[in-house]
């Protein structure tokens, strides 16, 4: 039988609090959270307090440095928990498994962890690639939503990061991704002031608005081949682990579909629960097959 996504809620509130920080953390090939694409395998709390998140991967070589990418955001998501000190990442089932457990495990560099390999490039800079691919993602799901919520395409093009925050999106991908899209704007120093212009190309500049059709169609692109390789990702690891499809997780999102920044928005921006929310387990606990 198949493991669930996520387990059921109860037992340490800790492991709760762990699920919680985990959904954070995406595979940033697919800009998807590891929770729904199911590669948290165990979540485990010692006596003395150590944590250790065992992960895997959907196939034996998938990518040395996406996975040390995804172990060192794992520790540093968990870390942010203020009870959480020793926090361990475990990478399982992979051919440099030892060198991603032992680099993290020692706060060592990419660089440094894979000193016997020939590897290329750093994780600032993988980041950042993937950074602006998430950015392209995010923003095509925004403009559609407000398409479809009636705004006019030079109406979106001029609009300012204050007017995003409030405008409501009903599609819902385009809620599920304006919260996250106002956050790598935040990232990314494009949009920090409320009149700054929310809707930019990837070096911050404005997107004249009969440029725009051009422009979604190269955002469209990079969707489609992010959400093909996700596919092939969960049909890999079920393959491998021999488990049926899982359900994505919906995290809660704001009535308006903001974050929250301006109580003009929709009465307050009342959170509304739209999914399953991430879910614990006691530590030690046997998985669910």
């Amino acid at each position: 039988m198949r493991r669930p996504a996520i387990p059921q809620i109860g037992g340490d509130a800790r492991i709760a609090a762990i699920w919680n920080q985990l959904v954070g953390v995406m595979d940033p090939e697919l800009d998807e959270s590891i929770v729904d694409l199911g590669f948290v395998e165990d979540i485990a709390i010692g006596a003395d307090g150590r944590v250790d998140v065992a992960f895997r991967l959907p196939t034996y070589w998938c990518s040395p440095n996406f996975a040390f990418l995804m172990a060192d955001d794992i520790g540093q998501a968990v870390r942010r928990l203020p009870w959480a000190r020793d926090v361990h990442p475990r990478l399982e089932d992979h051919m440099v498994a030892d060198e991603v457990n032992r680099g993290t495990r020692l706060g060592l560099s990419f660089a440094d962890a894979f000193r016997d390999f020939e590897v290329g490039g750093t994780l600032e800079g993988l980041r950042d690639t993937f950074l602006r691919k998430a950015f392209q993602r995010r923003q095509e799901a925004v403009i559609l939503g407000l398409r479809r919520a009636g705004w006019s395409d030079e109406a979106i093009v001029t609009m300012d990061l204050a007017t995003l925050d409030c405008a409501v999106i009903t599609d819902p991908e385009g809620a599920r991704q304006k919260p996250r899209y106002r956050e790598v704007l935040l990232a990314r120093g494009l949009a920090t002031r409320p009149s700054d212009l929310a809707v930019v190309s990837l070096d911050g500049e404005a997107i004249p608005v009969a440029s725009l059709p051009v422009h979604l169609r190269a955002l469209r692109a990079v969707r489609i081949n992010m959400e093909a390789n996700g596919a092939l990702c969960r049909g890999l690891l079920d393959a491998r682990y021999d488990e049926g499809p899982r359900e994505a997780t919906v995290p809660p999102r704001h009535a308006c579909g903001g974050a929250g920044a301006s109580k003009e928005c929709c009465g307050g921006c009342a959170l509304h629960p739209t999914g399953v929310a991430p879910a614990a387990r006691a530590a030690g606990a046997p998985l669910a097959m």
